[in-house]
């Protein structure tokens, strides 16, 4: 245990390492995101991950042709010290700055996917989505209540519930699809249904506003499905539930480009986490539809409820 404790002093001691450190203790980044952000070499960047890796600070996940990197831990490494440590390392503002910048571009490029497709999303194909997993969704809807769509694209699923609804608050980031989405809430004559452009980890949503949040094949878009289900367990007033429709984990690589998906599907283990961590009680889920042509996408149901 000695050794281990002096090899990741070692480890840490060094300020190139120390600042990879803070950037992964606020965001999962890959390699060649940190080589924009510190302006180093790609080799010089992987050889301090090794080092990190090795002494087990960080871990990474594979996410198409990229490995993304993040902080182990807070037992390993509690965010406490790297605060600490903070003050004495004069880039890490610019190395934050930087950050947000990188992240920004990366919600950008899925923005501009949808950007591009809106109008046309029901003529496209897009996995998972399905009339008999939507209609599993509906059986379970209580009377008319007030329901937020989160990652509601152009609103197809907020426009069929807009008729039985007392409201529905349609979000999603990309102004083209919202704009799509009050055009068709126009034509059907649905004035309960409000389209109002935002992200899911920041939804413009107020305390304690809604009965139901939905999220229907969208949440493997989100960077952090747990920021997401946090802010879905704020807007939710107390005894309102949270429905989950999305894909079942898979290994269709090409998904990622195809359809812009940040993830690939949630197992029915890690939905049911995410909602219990997110502080939802009465957690339950199901598998309710199966594609019969590969790659044979399978779709989940998950729910939970806000303790009032």
């Amino acid at each position: 245990m000695k050794t281990s404790i002096l090899k990741t002093l070692r480890v840490v001691a060094d300020p190139s390492r120390l600042r990879i450190l803070m950037l992964l203790g606020a965001e999962d980044l890959s390699v060649a995101e940190l080589q924009e952000i510190l302006a180093m070499g790609q080799s010089t960047i992987s050889t301090h991950l090794s080092q990190l890796k090795q002494a087990g600070l960080v871990e990474d996940r594979r996410v198409g042709k990229n490995s993304f990197y993040r902080l182990v831990g807070e037992d390993v490494m509690p965010a406490g010290l790297l605060a600490q440590a903070r003050p004495e390392i004069e880039e890490a503002g610019a190395d934050e700055a930087s950050m947000r910048l990188v992240v920004k571009k990366r919600q950008d490029r899925m923005r501009a996917f949808f950007d591009s497709v809106a109008g046309r999303m029901g003529k496209d194909y897009v996995p998972g989505r399905s009339w008999k997993s939507l209609a599993e969704a509906l059986l379970t809807l209580l009377p008319p209540m007030v329901i937020a769509d989160l990652g509601a694209g152009e609103g197809r699923f907020s426009l069929m519930l807009g008729h039985r609804a007392t409201r529905v608050i349609a979000v999603d980031n990309s102004a083209r699809m919202v704009e799509v989405g009050r055009e068709q809430a126009a034509r059907a004559g649905l004035g309960n249904v409000e389209f109002r452009q935002g992200d899911m980890e920041e939804v413009p949503i107020g305390d304690g506003e809604v009965d139901l949040v939905f999220f229907s094949q969208s949440l493997h878009h989100a960077l952090h499905p747990r920021r997401a289900l946090q802010e879905a367990w704020r807007i939710l007033r107390g005894g309102g539930r949270v429905v989950l429709l999305d894909l079942l984990k898979h290994r269709f690589e090409e998904a990622r480009e195809l359809y812009a998906d940040e993830w690939l599907g949630f197992s029915e283990w890690e939905a049911v986490g995410l909602l219990e961590e997110a502080g939802f009680g009465e957690v339950r889920s199901s598998l309710v539809d199966k594609e019969v042509e590969s790659p044979y996408f399978q779709t989940l149901l998950a729910m939970g409820r806000k303790a009032g």
